[in-house]
């Protein structure tokens, strides 16, 4: 993986955080298409371990996203980049909107705006479902079939025990990486020299 400076590190942060509305998932988004798919600082499963860490940590997730993220990159340097560069901006553009608040809320134009991009906020937290889950399917077909149902499987349960249990994220983490002790990724048994599950052995054939 080739290493950035610490501006040019400092320069995404400021250019996504700063810029990308909509909170936290359309931020890591936006932070995997830099850091993954442009400048290839990350690889695809450092990017979801740092995506699934943070949201174990108590506070606000994409703070604790981009100072593990930096952290990954530079190190020290890079995790006080993250946690600083995408949030004093946007802290000082908060206050400010939020002083204006008063005088916007009614407006009929102001508010119809706000019900746009909470559409639009929507279908950014699904392309950030989308580019965390594919990494970890492979079609749908022979073997690569069964990877693909395990990484649907775990959304699925995931998302239904947010909304039909109310699991905080802290618990359907730790059910889930149970889950994956029991069903390993087929993938991961092939790195690994691990025997294969019966099922995945019959698919193979």
């Amino acid at each position: 993986m080739p290493r950035p400076t610490l501006a040019e590190l400092t320069g995404v942060f400021l250019k996504v955080g700063n810029t990308t509305f909509g909170g936290g998932p359309p931020t890591m988004a936006a932070l995997q298409r830099e850091f993954v798919e442009r400048y290839r600082w990350l690889s695809p499963e450092d990017y979801g371990l740092a995506f699934a860490l943070a949201r174990l940590t108590p506070g606000t997730n994409v703070m604790a996203f981009c100072a593990g993220t930096g952290w990954q990159i530079l190190g020290w340097a890079g995790a006080v980049a993250g946690a600083l560069s995408p949030t004093l901006p946007s802290a000082v553009i908060a206050v400010i909107i939020t002083v204006g608040y008063e005088s916007w809320r009614t407006n009929p134009w102001a508010l119809a705006a706000i019900n746009g991009a909470v559409a639009g906020v929507a279908g950014m937290m699904l392309a950030t479902v989308y580019v965390l889950v594919k990494p970890h399917t492979s079609g749908l077909r022979g073997p690569g079939l069964l990877r693909t149902l395990r990484a649907l499987a775990f959304s699925g349960a995931a998302f239904f025990g947010l909304w039909k249990f109310k699991l905080s994220p802290l618990q359907i983490i730790a059910l889930i990486a149970a889950a994956g002790l029991v069903w390993q990724d087929p993938a991961d048994r092939a790195n690994t020299g691990a025997p294969k599950h019966p099922v995945e052995e019959k698919a193979s054939k």
